[in-house]
């Protein structure tokens, strides 16, 4: 009786795995839903693309206004796709916004947390207080627009521990490696020069730094991060590539 019933038990599963293969080989057609596509489903392997876990409001109590982050988020995701940058760090400059207050927010795109929120200054012909001129011409003086590339740190120079930037922008700041414009310390950057003059020094075009934070910064942001130098310049914002 037993063997009996092992018997009927061994064609029932045998009868089963037939029927599986048979369903399984049938194709699809039409709205039809296949065990392969569901299995395929089930088995999608993890696209290489990546997307920032940060809203565009996540900073606003830290200055940094949503429609700024989120061009800037436009812009690194842009950049991603394309292959420029493999790191999910974001440097965003808001060079609308007067050279007093922190206008530099370093985002980690991956926690979503705020790394670093500094102040930063811009060129001698850009402005005074406030950012208005900018240039991709040498010997201009001026600050960059639009999306850069950090590069590589080297020592020598009256600034000592500085990082080199590429402009990622035809038109707009390609030029930026051959200015050496680069992120710098700069003693004019500081509290108290502030606290003296209303606004901070001006640099070369360059994106100067307070030495007290200058090292961090670099050794976050260096070799391949995304640093987006906004400002309301219409011409950038209709034909960068990087925010269509």
């Amino acid at each position: 009786m037993a063997r009996h019933l092992q018997i009927k038990i061994g064609m029932f599963l045998l009868f089963l795995y037939l029927s599986i293969g048979i369903i399984q080989a049938v194709p699809c057609s039409g709205s039809e839903t296949c065990v392969e596509d569901i299995q395929s489903a089930l088995s999608v392997s993890p696209q290489e693309g990546a997307e920032a876990s940060v809203k565009a409001d996540a900073f606003a109590d830290k200055g940094l206004r949503p429609e700024v982050l989120s061009i800037a988020l436009k812009a690194w995701q842009h950049a991603w796709d394309k292959g420029d940058t493999q790191k999910k760090v974001l440097t965003v400059i808001d060079y609308s916004l007067p050279s007093d207050q922190h206008r530099l927010w370093i985002i980690d795109l991956e926690t979503g947390k705020l790394l670093f929120h500094e102040r930063v200054a811009h060129g001698k012909n850009t402005g005074g207080k406030l950012a208005k001129w900018f240039s991709n011409v040498n010997n201009s003086k001026k600050s960059n627009l639009g999306v850069l590339k950090t590069a590589e740190t080297y020592m020598s120079g009256k600034f000592g521990y500085s990082l080199r930037l590429d402009g990622l922008e035809q038109g707009f700041n390609h030029n930026a490696r051959r200015r050496a414009i680069v992120m710098h310390r700069a003693p004019y950057t500081t509290d108290e020069y502030v606290d003296r003059h209303g606004r901070l020094g001006r640099s070369w075009g360059c994106p100067a730094l307070d030495p007290k934070v200058t090292d961090a910064i670099i050794d976050t942001i260096k070799e391949g991060s995304i640093i987006v130098g906004y400002v309301p310049d219409a011409k950038w914002l209709e034909e960068s590539e990087y925010l269509k």
